[in-house]
């Protein structure tokens, strides 16, 4: 009975934590329809609230933004809305911030986490998975002499959270693991392993026999 209570529970957690999650996504999204006025509300018209409407509506903006500030005059709204933003202190200062971390992760020729690392954390001896960012910059830059990168180490089971390290590029390893694989990998606290030739790779630098 313990067996087939575990199997049950092996099938339906992963099934319910999906649908948990999908659900809040979505349900966050259909807040959008509050910008519209109640007379075209799909409950005005229909007569009963349809699940998700929002959020088709949230990503028709989106793409309706992408296809309108991809053209020239699109760009040029776009900057003068920045300018506008400038003027504004405080806003400006978190705007700023925000959209340098949003360019860096989301542009199609950045660098941030397209590379998961190897690297020896919290001491040496110990290793943990790592996601390449970029490279030390401004002043610290100058203070640091020979090759290095700056890494994100992410916490487990929450990823969310972790610790920002420049590390000498000889002192960190470059796995053939792409993000998703290595994001499960630490999520599931290494029960979720890649596979079995990532796998030997990484015990070949361990020095670890393989299978």
């Amino acid at each position: 009975m313990k067996r087939y209570f575990i199997t049950g529970l092996l099938i339906w957690v992963p099934l319910a934590i999906t649908f948990w999650v999908l659900s809040l996504i979505i349900s966050t999204m259909d807040q959008s329809l509050r910008l519209l006025p109640e007379t075209i509300h799909p409950h005005a018209l229909f007569g009963f609230d349809i699940p998700g409407a929002g959020a088709l509506l949230t990503l028709a903006v989106i793409l309706l933004t992408g296809l309108v500030t991809a053209n020239f005059v699109g760009q040029k709204l776009v900057s003068w809305w920045e300018l506008l933003l400038a003027r504004i202190p405080v806003v400006n200062s978190v705007y700023n911030s925000v959209k340098q971390v949003s360019d860096t992760l989301f542009s199609s020729n950045g660098q941030a986490f397209r590379k998961a690392l190897l690297v020896q954390y919290p001491r040496e001896g110990s290793w943990t998975i790592a996601f390449m960012t970029g490279h030390p910059g401004g002043d610290v830059a100058n203070h640091l002499s020979g090759d290095w990168v700056s890494v994100y180490v992410p916490t487990t089971p929450n990823p969310t959270s972790g610790f920002f390290l420049m590390i000498r590029r000889d002192e960190t390893v470059e796995l053939d693991m792409s993000v998703d694989e290595a994001l499960k990998y630490i999520i599931s606290m290494g029960v979720v392993a890649p596979p079995l030739r990532q796998r030997n790779k990484v015990a070949a630098v361990l020095g670890e026999p393989t299978a």
